[in-house]
Parts: structure tokens; C-alpha cells; sequence
């Protein structure tokens, strides 16, 4: 645990802006051309997979990522031969059916025209962008929804939560355009974003600015659903909601629940007799630190469904100023006579310092956080939980902390750790 503080921001829970070249290699076919100096794609493979659950990567993610290695001589001259040459190369040697040049910090200092580059790639037929081209006026699919979700490998879970966020939307009756994941069609499935008949936003505030660009591009309605469900209670209630704004008939998403529901009370209740038993070092206060979506919600389960009482709430990501009011409403709101006034901080100094001021009374406290946070954990002798990045003690293959499934694998996982001790 840092000890005195500098003027930067230290252990960041977040990655560079062109760390969205691991949100292209989550499309299936798709190819990241990263547009930034040397060692940029290196660092953001580290923190936002391999440090982060050790998740792996396939196809043109991890060191596969095409890079300019922009240097001084692009700086001072120019970098869009060398852009031009590497897309060139790229399309080569990689096979994909989507090609996306991203631009870091260099090129933006530079100033490269990389429209130019890509278009006449485009021209040549080639299925290369970097921005928004073309308009769709054709019919919508009733019950279609684009889902605008979790980051690719920002949250380690991202790949488990798709599998059951799309099973539950299938499961109540939707057919849904899956642009990330193992159930993604590719880039086939991003052509059919135009046709959905609405745009799923199930985030705090990340993928607004794209719904509402697609409400205004194809005149495609979106709807905003800020906390994402884990549990019965919430994921039957969101459920209801999507079918009663999407209109379509609720005989599937009934029949659905019913099942879901049935089999998570039979696991709830065994689970509820080692609750009422083993009582002695279960925590009773908690703490939670990471992105705003996985933070309320991870939040709100647990205060209203399991009974546990939040006292430090810390959100990481640094959301717009203009939708951070609306997030500290959600806190305000968590159950009935439960409320928690949340922290932005994105400093881990300053996360540090505020976690060792809580106030978790005499109890064996529990900390869901981060790595960055282990050394604030073990001085108050707390439990922790990975939950955000970077994760350096946990390995995700396949895990989901949401819906009815999830839910679940977050009690054992917790609770484990508790019986265990660690």
C-alpha cells in the first residue's frame, strides 16, 4: 500500500484508449490495426487480459495486433505511408472479415489522414473502417435487439456474462445481434445491427452515445437499463420489463421464468441452511471497487437479495460528469431503507486511503475489488474478492456473476473464501 502521493494518478483501474483493439479481436473475424508507437498493443494485452484473469486471446489479439510502431521520423514527416503499408500488409497476412484501424496517441498527435487510407481500401472492396459510413431505411425485426454490454476483456467475466445474458434473452423469447463473444456471429452479425427492431443498452452509461447515434442514424429506439440483474428478483424484473417494451407475447418469457426461478430457489434454500448455521467469520459489511456497472450491481445484490450491509462504495472508471448523478441516485435507491453515498475515485492511492477509513465494526470485513486493493484488504485482515482490473490471482476460463446462474457462482465464490479464510 502506497505510503505518500505523487502527483499522477497511480495504480489506474482502467486502460488506454486504444486498448479497444481487444474489443475488435472479441469479434469473431475481426482484426484490430493499431495506429500508435511501439509497445502501446503490449502493455494493453498485459493489463486487460493476461493481468486481468489470465484470460487469453485468439485469432489477431494478445501479440498478433498489427502495429505502426510509429517513431520520431512519423512524428516529424508523417505517418500514412507507413498506416497505408501496414493495412496493406494486414490484409495480406491475416484473414478476417472485419479490419479496424485505431489510432493512439501518436497518430492523433500527428495529425494522419487515416480516412483517406481506409476509404480507398474500402472502394477496393475491402471490409476495412475506422468511422461510421452508409444508412439503412429497411424494415425492423420485431423482437431483434442489438445488446450493448460489458467491454471485452475489461470486465475478466465478459465472455461467461454474454453466454447468460444472451441465454436469458433467448430463454423469454428475443432473437438477439451477439457482437462479442463465443455466441457472436462476427462481423455478419454487426451488418445486421440496422435491422433490430432496438438497442439494449444494459450498462451504467457505457454505450449510450452509440444507441443514441443509432436512434438518430436508422431511427432505432433503445431502451436503458442501468443496473445489471444478478439474482431472481432482478433478472425476473428485467425480463418483464424488455418484453412489455418490446411487445411481443409473454407465453415464453413466463414459462421461462418459471423454470429459471424454480431452480434457483431450490439451490438458494440448501444454500440458505449453511447460512443460518455457519455463522461465525461471515462477513456482515462489504465494500466494493471497480466500474460503475459491475459496482451497482454487485452492489445491489447483495445488499437487497442476500442482506449484507455496503459502507464503502467506490467507483473506478471515471463515468462523464453528466452521468454521474443518475449513478448516485442508483446507490441512493439500493432497497428499501438501504442507501450508500458512492466515491468517484480513479487514483489508487486515494482508493487505498478511503478503504482504510472504513468502517467495517467488529466483523470479518469483505472487500470486492481489484489487486490493486490486496494490501489495503490484508491490513484490515478483510476478505478479497477479484471482481476488476487488474486481477492477478484469479483465472477465468468461463464465469458469470449475473442473472440466475451467476448469481449463484458469486455466493460459492464468496462464501468459500469465507469458510476458507481467504
Amino acid at each position: 500500500m502506497a505510503k505518500s502521493k505523487g502527483g499522477t494518478i497511480v495504480h489506474a483501474h482502467y486502460a488506454c484508449a486504444v486498448g479497444a483493439a481487444y474489443t475488435v479481436a472479441a469479434i469473431k473475424g475481426g482484426v484490430p490495426i493499431a495506429n500508435c508507437g511501439p509497445g502501446c498493443m503490449y502493455k494493453q494485452f498485459f493489463f486487460m487480459s493476461f493481468d486481468n484473469g489470465f484470460q487469453g486471446v485468439s485469432g489477431a489479439g494478445g501479440g498478433n495486433v498489427p502495429s505502426a510502431n510509429v517513431g520520431e521520423n512519423d512524428i516529424v514527416f508523417g505517418g500514412t505511408k507507413k498506416l497505408d503499408a501496414l493495412v496493406q500488409s494486414s490484409l495480406a497476412v491475416l484473414k478476417g472479415d472485419l479490419y479496424v484501424v485505431l489510432t493512439g496517441c501518436s497518430g492523433e498527435l500527428i495529425g494522419d489522414d487515416v480516412g483517406s487510407v481506409v476509404r480507398k481500401y474500402q472502394k477496393s472492396g475491402y471490409p476495412v473502417v475506422f468511422a461510421d459510413t452508409g444508412a439503412y431505411n429497411g424494415p425492423k425485426e420485431k423482437g431483434l435487439i442489438n445488446l450493448w454490454f460489458e467491454t471485452p476483456y475489461f470486465n475478466m467475466n465478459w465472455r461467461g456474462d454474454y453466454l447468460e445474458i444472451v441465454r436469458i434473452l433467448r430463454g423469454a423469447g428475443f432473437k438477439v445481434n451477439v457482437l462479442f463473444g463465443p455466441e457472436s456471429g462476427g462481423a455478419k452479425e454487426w451488418k445486421e445491427i440496422p435491422k433490430a427492431q432496438f438497442n439494449l443498452v444494459l450498462s451504467t452509461w457505457n454505450g449510450l452515445k452509440i444507441a443514441k447515434h443509432l436512434e438518430k442514424k436508422y431511427g432505432q429506439p433503445y431502451i436503458h437499463v442501468p443496473v445489471i440483474p444478478i439474482g431472481e428478483e432482478d433478472t425476473t424484473a428485467f425480463i418483464r420489463k424488455l418484453v412489455e417494451y418490446a411487445g411481443i407475447d409473454k407465453t415464453q418469457s413466463e414459462e421461462f421464468i418459471s423454470q429459471e426461478s424454480g431452480i434457483y430457489y431450490y439451490f438458494l434454500e440448501h444454500f440458505s441452511d449453511f447460512f443460518s448455521e455457519y455463522w461465525y467469520g461471515l462477513p456482515a459489511k462489504f465494500a466494493t471497487i471497480g466500474n460503475s456497472s459491475d459496482n451497482i450491481a454487485l452492489t445491489k445484490f447483495l445488499a437487497d437479495q442476500i442482506g449484507l450491509i455496503p459502507v464503502k462504495q467506490i467507483i473506478t472508471d471515471n463515468p462523464p460528469e453528466k452521468y454521474r448523478d443518475q449513478i448516485r441516485e442508483l446507490y441512493r435507491n439500493l432497497s428499501e431503507e438501504v442507501s450508500v453515498e458512492v466515491e468517484f475515485l480513479e487514483d489508487g492511492y486515494l482508493v487505498e486511503q478511503s478503504l482504510s477509513k472504513a468502517d467495517f465494526g467488529s466483523g470479518k470485513p469483505l472487500v470486492l475489488g481489484s489487486t490493486w486493493e490486496s494490501d489495503a484488504a490484508r491490513e484490515r485482515d478483510a476478505l478479497l474478492i477479484e471482481v476488476s482490473v487488474p486481477a492477478t490471482e484469479t483465472l477465468v476460463v468461463n464465469r458469470s456473476y449475473i442473472g440466475y446462474r451467476g448469481a449463484l457462482t458469486l455466493l460459492e465464490r464468496i462464501y468459500s473464501a469465507a469458510v476458507g479464510g481467504k
